[in-house]
């Protein structure tokens, strides 16, 4: 794995136009389809907002597909969907093919939305026995859980499958997430982490600190593509001065 590299934005809103100059600096590179997989949460719905203000006539979104790392267990049109937000945000303000969008059926039966959403993207990225995205964007939660893998069922993300059913620890709500393999697997990893309450998180991750081990977000190495930290000041509060 390549060593991975924290970048450190002032706010929020100088975050999202760093990601995105990266993000098109990685479309550019690459010839033909571009996947990604999403994240749902607070920051990327910024940066979706962006994106639609932004770039909506000046990026080629027919080259662009677009999966999810994870799904609540609700219908699209539920206001806990990650596809349904990405949809009101981004999706409806651009011109992409509708069959350039592969979301999660989060109506389903969770196990059979899981199984379908393996297949889906196995069929589609079949470059290599575990699919390869170019890129995946994730979030940190405050527990260090990443997609939609949580401390309390890490065992999750070293399952043989691509995609597991998970259990939000608090709520109970089922969702679907892809698993270690498949995140690891990918060409490109960014983190996108805010806010004050990820500090000590962010700071015992990237100083590698024992206690590292409990959280989801530590197991991100990608086997030969690269990770990036995309953090604002009060994300990176206790880092800033090793940087």
């Amino acid at each position: 794995m390549n060593e991975p590299v924290a970048l450190i934005f002032e706010n929020k809103e100088k975050l999202v136009k760093g990601f995105t100059e990266y993000f098109i600096n990685l479309l550019n590179e690459k010839t033909g389809s571009f996947n990604v997989a999403l994240s749902g949460g607070s920051t990327p719905k910024i940066w979706f907002e962006y994106m639609a203000k932004n770039h909506k006539d000046d990026i080629d979104w027919k080259r662009i597909h677009f999966y999810w790392g994870d799904e609540r267990c609700v219908p699209p049109e539920n206001k806990d969907s990650n596809y349904g937000m990405t949809k009101s945000f981004l999706l409806d303000h651009i011109k992409i093919p509708d069959e350039n969008i592969h979301r999660i059926m989060g109506e389903l039966d969770p196990q059979e939305a899981a199984m379908n959403y393996s297949k889906e993207i196995s069929d589609n990225l079949k470059s290599s026995e575990i699919p390869i995205f170019d890129l995946v964007i994730l979030g940190m939660g405050d527990d260090g859980h990443t997609a939609s893998i949580f401390p309390h069922q890490i065992e999750l993300w070293n399952s043989d499958e691509l995609c597991v059913v998970a259990t939000h620890p608090i709520s109970g709500q089922n969702r679907v997430s892809i698993t270690g393999k498949v995140i690891n697997n990918a060409r490109s990893v960014a983190f996108l982490v805010t806010g004050e309450s990820k500090t000590e998180r962010v700071k015992e991750i990237i100083d590698e600190e024992p206690n590292a081990a409990y959280y989801p977000a530590s197991l991100v190495k990608p086997i030969e593509g690269t990770l990036h930290w995309f953090l604002d000041a009060s994300a990176a509060n206790l880092i800033r001065d090793d940087q």
